[in-house]
């Protein structure tokens, strides 16, 4: 018998130090095995490999019952098993309104144009759009919002109260003004 299988029948015998000195033996393949299901999770889940070792780990050893390991497969296979319903338990946590679940997620990854600038040219901007904030005050809201938010034209539109169309006429605007202005 291997050394998991002997602490595996001394846990199903009942011997309280046994489930401590499993840990280190199972830990790395445990992680590796946690690791893999983690890859097949969408990006940006909250719950580590790690994470999921320890509660993988916990719940077949703490929470067994009366099932007995019949080897070192079986202990794995419970293993597994427990990462699944951890990983499927989270997933219907994250479904429910009081998580999140009823709202619709946004991409934040936004690139701001602003940030590219010199100090200077970002000056010369911003007097600029004073000028045309004086002028036409909706036009230069919107050029806030995506030159200095990076805020996309489709998603301006319906944050300032009007059309895409609306939205594409003013940008054509602002954007010949602010070049007119910049160019002198």
């Amino acid at each position: 018998m291997t050394a998991i299988t002997t602490i595996l029948s001394k846990i199903d015998q009942g011997d309280p130090s046994a489930a401590e000195e499993l840990l280190p033996l199972v830990y790395d393949e445990l992680r590796t095995l946690a690791a893999a299901r983690m890859a097949c999770e969408n990006p940006g889940h909250t719950l580590q490999a790690t994470a999921l070792v320890h509660e993988a780990y916990l719940r077949p050893v703490k929470d067994r019952g009366d099932v007995a390991w019949d080897s070192r497969g079986h202990f794995f296979a419970s293993a597994a098993e427990a990462m699944r319903r951890i990983l499927i338990d989270r997933a219907r946590q994250k479904q429910r309104p009081k998580h999140g679940g009823d709202r619709n997620k946004l991409d934040l990854e936004i690139h701001c144009p602003a940030s590219d600038e010199t100090p200077d040219r970002l000056l010369a901007i911003n007097e600029a759009l004073a000028k045309l904030e004086q002028e036409q005050p909706e036009m230069a809201e919107l050029v806030k919002l995506r030159y200095f938010a990076g805020v996309p034209l489709k998603d301006a539109a319906p944050l300032l109260g009007v059309s895409l169309a609306t939205a594409k006429r003013r940008w054509a605007f602002a954007r010949a003004f602010l070049y007119d202005e910049l160019a002198d």
